[in-house]
């Protein structure tokens, strides 16, 4: 089992198979004992463990709870603490561990697999855990329109009997099954989708006591009989998306962790006193081209966009040194990385050469941004940059709903330069390609590249890694990495560093109170699993 609160191993070695055995052992979390605790930076910070509130300040408004389709940043993370699946994800490596499985899929034949639920699972509610809520869990996730993509890896989940599922994959040895199992959050299958979407009810060491737009707050489910038993009476989180109200809630002690620290806030908690954990993760800062377009149908105009971009400059300026340019699709501390056989650098002598060789002339158009204040401040230099080779840019700015409703409507555009992060829902490089590059309303409709050559090479390069694993399979995903790089229809101009705050010494908390074995994680949302308050 996965130890969710020490993971001293990185993901990059996690995940390529060099984890030490010690990494492996979950720890299950007892109530209330009194006794030292390991604080900040490992030192012993002693007085009472557990029997307390979590609080934490969330960056993210709630909006559906439903399992099966949510995409809110504060939900997934709360549903990850009251809703089991099969498998969880340990989203500090994103190595998976079992929670309502008993151990690994039992392999009948190359696409039938069983499952089997751990004795005595019972809901929140009380009622029994069985085999047919999982196989409509599924059904639910496939049908959901958010996930679906992600289920077509899986053909089927049936119950066999009460307590075992059979899974037929489309893919013959599938070799991410517990991954994409993960996914899929087990809910009473009598729950309507409708009920789900207010106040999903699970099996989790959690369950949600009361929602609101403004607070959250879960308490232990009484039910529960996994290795992850709460030691605190609650968690409650604040929706706090204004960062400066963050950093005072944090500051005061109103709050233990604090999510999406900003980077003029980092030198502020750390001088009072919290933890902070600097996490690169997958979430991108990405540019889309609209490939149906001249001149942005002609790969040379692409790739001159990006050598004219000076993206060291823009990783100061706009994240105070907290992303990474891309070198490939993935952050090199993902276990799959593979540098790009093009990896872009600021080259305006190169960019203008390119717009010679594509025999265009630049002129006027139009960058679309989200708000976000980060592709704000980037989309100034993208500005400055293309207008020094001879574009004339417009920046339209809107909100991310109003922006992707527009480009979705048809209306005009060049370039889109957005936030992007897929890893919220799991890490597996197939996951991450897809979100993207799927058959999907992004390479349909918003960058059409669904009708190319290329498009359907890569399409043919993911279907086949999906069978495949090792060297053999990492060679196949190397092979789609520079297929992007090199076309760059949409693709990160930098990789972000996600930055939590916590109080993990009690005797530096304002209130004398903070918590341990809390580590932030890559992306969004906050995981509390296997954590616990700690006196001083």
């Amino acid at each position: 089992m996965k130890n969710l609160t020490d993971s001293a191993v990185s993901r990059r070695a996690f995940l390529g198979g060099t984890a030490v055995a010690a990494a492996l052992g979950l720890v299950a979390c007892g109530g209330g004992a009194s006794t030292a605790s390991s604080g900040k930076d490992g030192k012993e910070s002693g007085g009472a463990t557990g029997g307390g509130v979590i609080t934490a300040g969330s960056a993210y408004a709630p909006s559906s709870y439903d399992p099966y389709s949510t995409g809110s940043a504060v939900l997934l993370g709360t549903n990850w603490h009251v809703i089991e699946g099969l498998y969880g994800i340990d989203y500090h490596d994103y190595s998976t561990f079992n929670e309502l499985a008993t151990g690994d899929p039992k392999q009948i034949d190359d696409t039938t697999f069983e499952v089997t639920i751990r004795d005595g699972a019972k809901y929140s509610d009380g009622t029994d855990v069985v085999a047919e809520d999982v196989a409509t869990a599924f059904q639910r996730a496939k049908d959901g329109g958010t996930y679906t993509s992600f289920m077509n890896p899986i053909a089927s989940i049936e119950a066999k009997d009460k307590k075992t599922v059979t899974i037929t994959t489309a893919i013959p040895n599938f070799g991410l099954l517990k991954d994409r199992l993960a996914i899929i959050r087990v809910c009473p299958a009598s729950m309507s989708i409708e009920e789900l979407a207010k106040r999903p009810v699970g099996s989790g060491p959690w369950m949600y006591e009361s929602t609101s737009d403004t607070t959250l707050e879960l308490v232990p489910n009484p039910n529960y009989n996994g290795e992850l038993k709460p030691s605190d009476t609650k968690i409650h989180i604040d929706i706090l998306t204004d960062a400066t109200a963050r950093v005072n809630a944090q500051r005061e002690g109103s709050t233990l962790v604090m999510e999406m620290v900003t980077a003029d806030a980092v030198e502020q908690v750390e001088a009072a006193g919290c933890k902070v954990d600097n996490v690169q993760g997958f979430g991108t800062r990405f540019l889309m081209f609209n490939v149906a377009k001249a001149p942005w149908d002609n790969v040379k105009a692409r790739q001159a966009v990006m050598y004219a971009l000076n993206v060291d400059q823009m990783v100061s300026n706009a994240f105070a040194g907290l992303a990474s340019p891309a070198t490939c699709y993935l952050p090199d501390s993902f276990a799959n990385y593979h540098k790009a056989s093009t990896v872009y650098t600021y080259d305006q002598d190169k960019a203008k050469s390119l717009i010679k060789d594509a025999g265009i002339t630049p002129g006027a158009i139009t960058l679309r941004t989200t708000d976000n204040e980060q592709v704000k401040a980037m989309a100034t230099q993208v500005k400055n940059d293309l207008d020094a080779i001879g574009f004339s840019v417009t920046i339209q700015t809107d909100t991310s709903p109003a922006t992707y409703a527009a480009i979705d409507g048809g209306e005009a555009y060049d370039l889109l330069l957005a936030p992007g992060d897929p890893s919220c829902f799991g890490g597996d490089t197939d996951l991450l390609l897809n979100w993207w590059f799927g058959d999907n309303v992004w390479m349909q409709t918003r960058c059409p590249w669904s009708t190319s050559d290329e498009w359907k090479h890569l399409s043919e390069l993911m279907h086949t890694a999906l069978g495949q694993s090792g060297d053999e399979q990492q060679q196949t995903w190397n092979e789609c990495f520079d297929i992007l790089a090199e076309n760059v229809v949409l693709y990160p101009v930098v990789h972000v560093k996600t930055v939590t705050a916590s109080w993990a010494d009690p005797k530096a908390a304002p209130n004398g109170v903070a918590i341990d074995g809390f580590k932030g994680i890559g992306t969004t949302g906050m995981t509390f699993l296997g954590a616990k308050t700690v006196s001083a």
